[in-house]
């Protein structure tokens, strides 16, 4: 069998992996277009709506601080299985709420739900993919949170006109049920049952999801070379340097994304469309639909190019234009828009924006935190980041209005763009090429020392003659 062709079975599993990355986008998205409605219900002011907002993305670090442990102990189809069940409990609560407390409360159940898929599903991936479409995989569990935001906008659009924010933010329930039914059917990691001493089941899977016997026992070895490695999780962060530093990598990465400004855009999209001159919430309704859209579509470029052109070269052009569009945004909101041809020179700006988000830190970023942390550690490495991810994103959601309300729409935005500029420099510096590279690769090269950025390539250490090569 031609060994670069993909086993059919593995694309079905990871597109039924993937479908949690739906349940993340949608709870991303009703929340735009619901709070402006619960808002006025409620009579919340701009801090109280940040805490509505916010208060999923503080579950969310809490659940993934927990699926670390859950997801080593349980497995990752179980710890799926249990996001599913948070996302059905949580979406009926959010649709039930007759206070703001209540609301709060279902929405970081709704965090938790988020958390252990954040968590769970890139992980998940990463290990059922062979490395020739780790990068492609990974980024459809992305391609899948935009599409779940843009059915989020529809939706919310569609609502919006008698104002059903119940139905808005219970929408997500049917979707969690056919998550549930649907990860039922997966096989569990091959590397999670090698770590649990299951070789021969992690031999079975191995076996159904790549091209020969041949390849699946050759990646079964490696995969058994990675775990003469003792130490476990907190252990091994405690007494082995190299491990920190890839969790540390894995924090700043997380940080990186958020920190580009389109957490903002997602979550508070009506607003923008508002500052931008566009009154009427019909408008701003449309608008947040077509960013949705920009969102999906430009995610396909990450899809088609991360394993041809490579992780690091699509994120420092993607923060460059982010950061361009940050700064330009800024200096029109600066100057004022006064005519529609502004408001529309606007829009077009925030969708180049989107695009250059969409076609990199927002896939990427995932890609590189699950391929970069060694199997022993993998579950501690992944949790540490996509808890930072959430504390990150929390920090954004809370301060997006009071930044508006306190240094200007203009401020705000050169803020963003001076960000964007700061992690192309990190990218420069610390971000490795994973492109190609099997993932005992990777962790080989990071254990012995190699530089971040450098852990990705391919190192020959030069040798004596007589003498074994350096592994």
């Amino acid at each position: 069998m031609n060994p670069t062709k993909t086993n059919r079975q593995t694309i079905l599993v990871c597109l039924l992996a993937a479908l949690a990355g739906l349940l993340f986008g949608l709870d991303m998205g009703v929340i735009a277009g619901a709070l402006p409605f619960i808002a006025k219900e409620f009579g919340l002011s701009s801090h109280h709506q940040e805490i509505v907002v916010s208060v999923m993305m503080f579950g969310a670090a809490f659940g993934a601080l927990c699926s670390g442990p859950m997801s080593s102990s349980l497995g990752r189809k179980k710890s799926l299985l249990l996001g599913a069940v948070l996302f059905v409990i949580g979406s009926i609560g959010c649709a039930f709420a007759h206070n703001v407390e209540i609301l709060t409360v279902s929405r970081f159940i709704l965090g938790l739900a988020v958390g252990v898929a954040s968590f769970t599903a890139p992980l998940y991936l990463s290990e059922i993919a062979p490395e020739r479409i780790r990068g492609s995989m990974i980024s459809l569990y992305q391609l899948m949170i935009t599409i779940g935001i843009l059915v989020a906008f529809l939706s919310d659009t569609a609502l919006s006109e008698g104002g059903h924010w119940r139905w808005m933010l219970g929408v997500i329930t049917f979707p969690a049920i056919v998550l549930f039914i649907g990860v039922l059917t997966l096989p569990e990691s091959p590397r999670w049952l090698a770590m649990k001493d299951r070789h021969e089941l992690a031999g079975k899977v191995l076996k159904l999801l790549r091209n020969s016997d041949k390849e699946a026992q050759n990646e079964l070895n490696q995969i058994r070379d990675s775990l003469k490695m003792k130490q476990r999780g907190w252990q091994l962060f405690r007494h082995n340097s190299h491990f920190r530093r890839s969790t540390y990598l894995g924090v700043l990465l997380q940080f990186m994304q958020q920190f580009t400004g389109m957490t903002v855009i997602m979550y508070y999209a009506p607003k923008i469309f508002e500052i931008a001159g566009f009154s009427t919430t019909r408008e701003q309704m449309w608008g947040t639909v077509i960013a949705g859209l920009t969102n999906v579509l430009a995610t396909f470029i990450a899809i088609a190019l991360v394993d041809r052109w490579g992780r690091k070269p699509i994120l420092k052009l993607g923060f460059s234009g982010m950061a361009i569009c940050m700064g330009i945004l800024g200096y029109m909101f600066h100057s004022g828009i006064s005519n529609p041809t502004e408001q529309y020179a606007a829009v077009i700006v925030l969708l180049i924006f989107i695009v250059g988000f969409a076609m990199s830190a927002g896939p990427l970023i995932w890609v590189l935190c699950s391929e970069i942390q060694p199997l022993a550690g993998r579950d501690f490495g992944v949790t540490c980041s996509t808890m930072a991810n959430w504390i990150a994103n929390m920090i954004i959601g809370a301060t997006f209005l009071t930044l508006i309300d306190t240094i200007g729409s203009p401020n705000t935005f050169w803020l963003y763009g001076v960000m964007n500029i700061v992690c192309i420099v990190l990218t420069i510096l610390f971000v490795p090429e994973t492109k190609n590279i099997s993932l005992e690769n990777i962790e080989r090269n990071l254990m012995r020392g190699e530089p971040l950025r450098l852990i990705g390539q391919q190192i020959f250490k030069a040798t004596r003659p007589g003498t074994a090569a350096a592994k």
